[in-house]
């Protein structure tokens, strides 16, 4: 996941790449292997990180999932 995020970041994986890696998990059966609340929390955020606004830019500009990554990784930490 924080890989996930890094690249989107460093534009070495695009948007479009992330949300049809993450959308995967969210077909049946796939969807049952993740049992890990954290991880799951990850992938709904890079299920739908390509979504436009309504000018034309992203919904979640890069500010945005700076700040998912940082939640990730302390989420990661909490016991």
């Amino acid at each position: 996941m924080d890989e996930w995020f890094q690249a989107v970041l460093a534009g070495t994986r695009t948007r479009d790449e992330a949300d049809r890696w993450a959308a995967q998990w969210h077909a049946a059966p796939a969807d049952d292997l993740v049992v890990d609340s954290v991880i799951w929390w990850a992938l709904e955020r890079l299920h739908g990180i390509d979504l436009p606004d309504a000018s034309g830019g992203m919904l979640h500009d890069d500010q945005q999932v700076g700040q998912w990554l940082a939640e990730f990784r302390l989420r990661c930490q909490a016991p």
